[in-house]
């Protein structure tokens, strides 16, 4: 793919071809800035989801990859072929909205610092409330759990313009993850042994480690399913989320808090998982099991990157609290009730 744009908007479809029904026109009629490009990456479906773009949509950009190797290495595969300043990487289930592109991608522009970026994120079915990946920008708690401006673990917040504030946050959405090309090109793009989950915030800890900052835009807004190709219920997204999370913290954080983290992380989850098996869900037990073994498996291999891996910085947005803590037992509903003093500058 050698026609070069200045903003390439980036679908990464597998078996998705329904949402490309519902979606593709709405983009397609909300994306027409000279310079930006929308192209799908098809991740060897096996639904018509190819024959459906080349019979309907033959002005998008179509690149099919070999094998579905998962979110990771999809995006790695098709973005090594797109020739632009800007990646935006896209959920294909994402309603988007007018003018939605050019204020990122124009705030980009004005300050080279930044290395990714995110909209704000709401949810297409309640659309008064943010959406649970992303919401108004992420961030990590001391011992390693995601969180976001809108969303504390399952509790989503209305959108009340309470966040309409631009800030640098720790790590930006891939469901739609803005973010400049070169950097993602020249620092090996997304971890493609996560396959799916966490790999764009392990991508963005190594952007922040490097000097660079994350940010939220409110000027944009899409609108996100959620659970598209693995639904919140499903054991495969319990134990990518808990293996993945334990590689991320295992391949980032700084020496000093390596083993006290790590322990209690280990510790943590275990009581999770107890938890599931309490509550008569012997799946998500038996994920976290896997997931536990799995992760050590993989230690050796995560120790050789992060040798590789840059000084560890100043990581701001990081919050030195326990938002488990601070949720469940302070019964902390809302990130405005969290104390601003606690997270790094």
């Amino acid at each position: 793919m050698e026609q070069e744009t200045e903003t390439a908007v980036v679908i990464l479809n597998w078996n998705g071809k329904s949402f490309l029904e519902r979606f593709l026109p709405r983009l397609i009629e909300c994306t027409q800035t000279p310079g930006v490009r929308i192209i799908v990456a098809d991740n060897h479906s096996s639904d018509d989801s190819v024959e459906f773009m080349q019979r309907n949509y033959p002005q998008i950009g179509l690149i099919r990859n070999p094998e579905n190797g998962g979110f990771a290495k999809g995006y790695n595969q098709a973005l090594r072929q797109i020739k632009a300043r800007f990646f935006v990487l896209l959920n294909s289930d994402i309603e988007v909205t007018p003018g939605w592109v050019e204020p990122v991608i124009e705030k980009m522009k004005a300050d080279p610092q930044v290395a990714a970026a995110q909209p704000k994120i709401r949810s297409f079915h309640q659309k008064e409330r943010f959406e649970y990946a992303g919401a108004a920008g992420g961030f990590l708690d001391a011992w390693g759990y995601p969180f976001c401006r809108g969303r504390l673990f399952e509790q989503l917040e209305e959108d009340h313009g309470q966040y309409d504030q631009e800030c640098e946050v720790f790590w930006a959405t891939g469901a739609a993850l803005f973010v400049r090309a070169d950097l993602f090109l020249e620092h090996g793009g997304l971890d493609e042994d996560f396959f799916a989950h966490m790999e764009e915030i392990d991508f963005c800890w190594r952007m922040k480690n490097l000097g660079y900052k994350i940010m939220f835009y409110p000027q944009s807004t899409v609108y996100h399913i959620g659970g598209g190709t693995l639904p919140k219920n499903n054991w495969k997204k319990t134990y990518l989320n808990f293996r993945n999370n334990m590689a991320l913290l295992y391949k980032n954080l700084p020496g000093k808090d390596l083993k006290k983290v790590m322990r209690r992380r280990k510790a943590m989850d275990w009581m999770a998982a107890l938890l599931f098996l309490v509550k008569g869900d012997k799946e998500d037990f038996m994920a976290v099991f896997k997931a536990q073994r799995d992760f050590k498996k993989w230690k050796p291999s995560l120790q050789e990157k992060r040798k590789r891996l840059p000084q560890r910085g100043h990581l701001t947005g990081m919050y030195r609290q326990s938002i488990v803590f601070d949720h469940y037992l302070r019964h902390i509903q809302r990130f405005s009730q969290l104390d601003p003093e606690k997270f790094e500058a």
